[in-house]
Formats: C-alpha cells, structure tokens, sequence
C-alpha cells in the first residue's frame, strides 16, 4: 500500500509541474488578445481606406463603395477573428 500511495502522489506532482510549465502567462494572453483586435480591426479600416479611395475616383458625392467595403471588411474581421479562436 504505502508504495501505491507514493507512485501516485509522484504522478500528482509531475502533473502539476507539467501543469506549472505549461500555464500561460500574461505576456502571452495580451499578446493574443492583441492580435484578435488587430486580425478584426485592419480589414475594417483597410476597406474604409479602399472605398474611401473608390468613391473619390468617381464623379460628384458617392459613398458606395465605402459603405460596402467598410461592411466586407467588418464579415472578414469577424471570420478572421472566428478561425483565430477555433485554431
């Protein structure tokens, strides 16, 4: 019995030392919730700019293609953002 107890209680300590090791720290949760926003944030504004540069191409007052690519690049960011987190 008491080699039993002592064979589990060194798998418990490994477990928690590999536990301890493999924690992430905070360094690398802001580094990931950094890239979220950005994986979100630069088609948005990479669509508005792109739109932006459209409709000024054309004649008279035209937010056509801003609206739409401004609305393209938020679906994109929201994918981008969905397979970040699923991966």
């Amino acid at each position: 019995m008491p080699l039993k107890l002592k064979n589990q209680i060194e798998q418990q300590v490994k477990r928690i030392k590999k536990a301890q090791n493999e924690r992430s720290t905070l360094l690398s949760q802001t580094v990931y919730v950094g890239t979220l926003g950005l994986v979100m944030v630069l088609p948005i504004v990479a669509g508005a700019y792109l739109g932006h540069w459209l409709d000024s191409l054309s004649a008279g007052y035209s937010a056509r293609w801003t609206l739409s690519l401004l609305f393209t690049g938020v679906v994109v960011g929201m994918f981008n953002v969905y397979s970040l987190i699923k991966n």
